[in-house]
Order: structure tokens, then C-alpha cells, then sequence
């Protein structure tokens, strides 16, 4: 914000330097703590704050503990010549369960030593460490995703490959969960990624209720490449390809074709195939191959069926054919996924494939 320009006091959290004492309490179950910092966007930090700050009391499970937490507790100029106030500083940040960086304002700088102390104290710890947008450029600041996958805005994976070049960039997803260390591609898909978080610690039909508030799909489909530089569509044909999309859905435990979709939408698969990439950024196969894994999340975490019946609820021929699609989607596999939602295991805690 420049100097002399008019301020508003935006009061998101309590005045008072430190939390009280029934708020410590509270934060023992599930502290969540997002990084505010000058000359932000409060955007990414409405998202954080929508998913983990608001209470939960209906979905019957203990909900998170949100604080926003800056450099220096107090106020902190954001976009729009606002200032938020808050008395969290980096110690709160760097012991809280759950750290999100939102997107920074300058991805050519480096985050500051008091602020890599913080993420990698945090990261010691054992804290889960998340990223909104360019917020990926902190975390490998901190030296973090060295080895690692992750993500960030399209316009920006060039720059942190180049930058650091022992991370593995993947330019192409909307969120990358690599156990520990989360990254998301632009601020949109930082909802994609809190609700997937949600559905690590609390189960698919927590995740579901918590996207209907929000008003958004439980998963998007596709990942970021479709919306590089692509100018929204004013095709009717995408309405064609929506109304066959609900009529798949409805019916996924059914064998389904291509040339059944195409049916549906009134055309022939070749234009149908080309239709489809273009509204979801993926093939029609792959697509219901993806929803019929996540139609059986619920399945897994809520009834005893065997794992064979499953497979066939969801439309799988086989329970192997189930079982290979599983793993390659949620890298992990059907049995091992429900042993770890089953038992509560937050983090999702279910073993990797072999």
C-alpha cells in the first residue's frame, strides 16, 4: 500500500496480543494457521478461512482452530487499502498443526530468515504444510520441497523450476499432495485443495457437505492447463456436453461408452471427443473412471461391503481393474484407505502402494 494512502481497519481476529486461555484449549485439537503478510490479496486468505474458521457444530466432528498469523502481530496493509489486525505472530504460525502460505506478492524475492525459521521449525515438528498459488515459492525458500513435487500458478512453474531446480514441478495439476508438503496451482484451486484436506482428516461425506456450502464440485476435474490463456467458451454445445455429464453421474454403475455420451449429448464420438476436452480438460474414459473411484470413497469410509462389491456398485467390471485405477488416483489402496478413515486417522494416514 503507498505511504499516505487511506486505510481501513478489516478486524478479523480478537484484539488482544495473545490468545486466552479457552482458545489455547481449542487449538489443541486442530490448530490451522495462514500467513498474512503486507500488500496481499485476502482472497486466498477468505478461502482458508471459509474451509477451517467457520464452526462445523452439524457435522458432528471436532472442527479446526483458524488464526491468521503476520511477521509482526498488528496491522498488516493488504490490497485495497485495508488492514487486517491480527495478535499472532510467526511463534503461533511455526507451532500450529496445519501451516498455509498463501500466494506472496513478489515471486522473484526471497521469504524472509525469520520467516523460513518459522516453516521449517513448523516442518520439524511434523506440521503439515500447505501452499496456496505462489505460496509455493516461500515453501521452497524455505528449502522444503527440495526432492519434491509441487505445484503452483501456470505463469509461475517456469520461473520456480528455474529457480529451484531440485524440485519436481508439475505445471499441469490444480493441487499436488505429497503427504507432509501440499502445493496448489492458482487461488481457485486453493479451494480444491482444503476441501481434499477436509477429506483427508474428516472423510469423504465431510469433504461433500463442506463443497456443497461452498458452493462448488466435492473434485474438478482436469487439471490447470485448461485454463491457460483460454478464453471462456460461448459454445452451446458446452451446455450438450454438461447435461450428458449429469445424465453419466446418475448412472455410474452402468457400463457406459463413448458413443453412449455422445448419444446423449446428440453427437457423432469424434465431435463429442473434442467437445468434452475442451468444457473438462480430460477424455470422457478417464473422467468416469475418476468419478466412479470417488463415488466409492463414501462406500469405503461408511459401509462393510467387500471390496468386490464396491468395484461393482461404482461400475467396475473387476475388482483388479478397481483396485489399479484406485492406487493411480489416490495413491493408495481401496483396503488401506478404508482401515485409515475407519479407524479416524487424521492425515489420512493410509500406506502407500508398493
Amino acid at each position: 500500500m503507498p505511504p499516505g494512502s487511506p486505510s481501513t481497519d478489516l478486524l478479523l481476529l480478537p484484539t488482544p496480543r495473545r490468545a486466552s486461555a479457552a482458545h489455547r484449549r481449542a487449538s489443541a485439537a486442530h490448530r490451522v494457521a495462514v500467513l498474512a503478510y503486507p500488500g496481499m490479496s485476502v482472497f486466498e486468505t477468505g478461502i482458508v478461512t471459509e474451509v477451517f474458521g467457520l464452526p462445523r457444530p452439524e457435522f458432528g466432528v471436532e472442527w479446526y482452530d483458524l488464526v491468521v498469523c503476520a511477521e509482526q502481530p498488528g496491522p498488516v496493509p493488504v490490497v485495497g487499502g485495508a488492514s487486517l489486525h491480527t495478535p499472532y505472530d510467526l511463534a503461533d504460525l511455526a507451532g500450529a498443526r496445519t501451516v498455509i502460505v498463501p500466494g506472496v506478492p513478489d515471486v522473484t524475492g526471497d521469504p524472509s530468515p525469520e520467516l523460513v525459521t518459522a516453516l521449517r521449525r513448523a516442518h520439524r515438528r511434523g506440521a503439515r504444510i500447505m501452499s496456496i498459488c505462489s505460496g509455493a515459492f516461500a515453501l521452497a525458500g524455505a528449502g522444503l520441497l527440495d526432492g519434491r513435487r509441487a505445484t503452483t500458478h501456470w505463469r509461475y512453474a517456469e520461473l520456480l523450476a528455474r529457480r529451484y531446480p531440485r524440485i519436481e514441478v508439475d505445471p499441469d495439476v490444480l493441487y499436488l499432495d505429497d503427504g507432509d508438503l501440499l502445493t496448489s496451482a492458482g487461488s481457485a484451486a486453493g479451494l480444491d485443495l482444503c476441501v481434499h484436506v477436509v477429506r483427508r482428516d474428516h472423510g469423504a461425506a465431510v469433504a461433500n457437505a463442506v463443497a456443497r456450502r461452498l458452493v462448488i464440485p466435492p473434485h474438478r476435474d482436469g487439471g490447470q492447463a485448461q485454463f491457460v490463456e483460454a478464453p471462456v467458451p460461448v459454445d452451446p454445445d458446452d451446455d450438450r456436453i454438461a447435461a450428458s455429464i449429469d445424465w453419466a453421474l446418475a448412472r455410474l454403475a452402468e457400463p457406459l461408452t463413448v458413443a453412449q455420451l455422445a448419444g446423449n449429448a446428440h453427437m457423432s464420438s469424434r465431435t463429442y471427443l473434442r467437445h468434452f476436452a475442451r468444457a473438462t480438460g480430460t477424455s470422457p474414459i478417464r473422467w468416469l473412471i475418476d468419478q466412479r473411484v470417488r463415488a466409492s470413497l463414501p462406500l469405503l469410509e461408511e459401509t462393510d461391503a467387500p471390496v468386490e462389491r464396491v468395484a461393482r456398485s461404482v461400475g467396475f467390471d473387476t475388482p483388479v481393474t478397481y483396485r489399479h485405477h484406485f492406487g493411480r488416483i489416490m495413491l493408495t489402496s481401496p483396503s488401506a484407505y478404508r482401515r485409515a478413515f475407519r479407524l479416524g486417522v487424521a492425515g489420512g494416514g493410509a500406506d502407500r502402494p508398493a
